[in-house]
């Protein structure tokens, strides 16, 4: 299970609210840290004006008159004056850094004789003071001595929090659009397709790169361009002195020497001809709708006499570039007649591909094969694994096309040794339709 996101304006959106909500988080618990012992200094000086007032309003008053004052006290300030008990059940003050701090500061000014606790059942805070050597308790509304909580800033403090994680989900996504622009052009350039030239903007670093990548981009184009010019103009040079070789053949008396010399030049124009074809590879030809099972079976009929055997699904028609599809049927066909060994099948089927419909087509042989370690190696173009597959002359072109058939349709092709013996040539593409 993976827990960490994969893509990188997902982390740097994480890692940015993590920041604010920890910074929050932090300024709070400071902010509340700094404030405690102003506050506790506060109600401790409250607390004893209270007392001090109560007393001194207590001992100046005449003692007929005191019940009336004090009731007068209770009714208009809350604040009720009695005297203690020594068998009179309390219950004890809260235990928090904020009710410490004012404890000890009001012991400081009234001394530390002075006693705290709640009324029995009512909502007061008990304060003990002395008369000579009679001890009486002050009992105020516990209301004066709560730490007021600042809820109408909870609204204010969400409002900046969502602010500051929709400024982080921006800066996040202008991090990872550029990327994902790259990420995609490559793509294209990987599938040989010419990607529109990437945005060059933003930050410094991330402009410096897209203008790299569209650089890199436009010397692959020219660097491809170019080669295939060449490799197109030194094919269709051969091929007349390709002709004359082949015409001059014909006037050799001998019939093994004139059978063997018209061999060698057909084997020669077939190699021009898989040059030619791999410069010009998709080079005109649009995506058309096409029977697909059809253009399989006209791929597989001019090798109906190698016992190829057909096993062709009915799919609805698809988006491809016919020709060069053919063609590259055409080729996996040809090198599994030439190393197949004589069991030769060509499979159609639909099936599900990177989460999307696709159409697969298998050419699969029980010939010797080709060694694990030189699949990949064998898609080269130019690449001849004659060792591995019998010693048969050719270009080295053939699967190279198939290759970028399937990069050109978006698709990818894959070799794969089959259980038993034999190769597994499979071509899968997207099916647009």
């Amino acid at each position: 299970m993976r827990l960490v996101p994969r893509t990188l304006g997902v982390r740097a959106f994480l890692l940015i609210a993590l920041l604010i909500v920890a910074s929050l988080a932090a300024s709070s618990w400071l902010l509340r840290q700094s404030e405690r012992a102003p506050k506790a200094q506060q109600l401790a000086h409250m607390i004893t004006a209270v007392v001090n007032l109560t007393r001194a309003a207590v001992l100046s008053s005449e003692p007929s008159l005191r019940p009336a004052l004090l009731a007068e006290m209770a009714e208009s300030e809350g604040i009720r004056v009695f005297s203690a008990e020594h068998n009179e059940h309390l219950e004890p003050i809260a235990d928090d850094n904020l009710t410490r701090l004012m404890t000890a500061e009001v012991r400081r000014q009234l001394g530390q004789g002075t006693r705290f606790a709640t009324g029995n059942g009512l909502d007061e805070f008990w304060v003990s003071f002395f008369i000579g050597n009679e001890e009486f308790w002050v009992a105020m509304p516990r209301e004066r001595i709560k730490q007021t909580q600042a809820w109408q800033w909870l609204g204010w403090i969400a409002l900046i929090l969502l602010l500051a994680l929709a400024g982080g989900a921006l800066i996040a996504r202008q991090v990872g659009k550029p990327l994902r622009d790259l990420a995609n052009a490559a793509r294209l350039i990987g599938r040989g397709e010419n990607p529109a030239p990437v945005v060059e903007a933003g930050a410094e670093e991330t402009a410096a790169v897209a203008r790299a990548f569209n650089q890199m981009s436009a010397d692959l184009a020219a660097i491809e361009q170019e080669r295939s010019l060449v490799l197109a103009g030194i094919s269709h040079d051969l091929r007349t002195p390709l002709t004359r070789l082949r015409l001059a053949a014909e006037f050799i008396n001998e019939t093994a020497s004139r059978e063997g010399v018209i061999a060698d030049v057909e084997q020669m124009d077939a190699v021009v001809g898989q040059f030619l074809d791999y410069a010009r590879l998709g080079e005109q030809e649009a995506a058309a709708e096409c029977d697909l099972a059809e253009l399989a079976g006209s791929a597989a009929a001019p090798y109906a006499s190698h016992g190829v055997q057909l096993e062709l699904d009915e799919l609805p028609p698809a988006q491809v570039r016919p020709l060069l599809l053919k063609r590259a049927l055409v080729n996996l066909l040809d090198n599994a007649v030439k190393y197949g060994d004589g069991e030769i099948t060509l499979k159609l089927d639909g099936v599900p591909w990177q989460g999307t419909p696709a159409v697969c087509f298998s050419v699969l042989d029980r010939g010797p094969g080709i060694a694990e370690d030189s699949l990949e190696a064998a898609k080269r173009p130019f690449v001849r694994l004659d060792s591995a597959r019998g010693g048969i002359g050719g270009s080295g072109l053939g699967l190279a096309i198939v290759e970028r058939t399937a990069r050109l349709h978006g698709g990818e092709f894959r070799l794969e040794r089959r259980e038993g013996g034999g190769l597994s040539a499979t071509l899968t593409l997207p099916r647009y339709s």
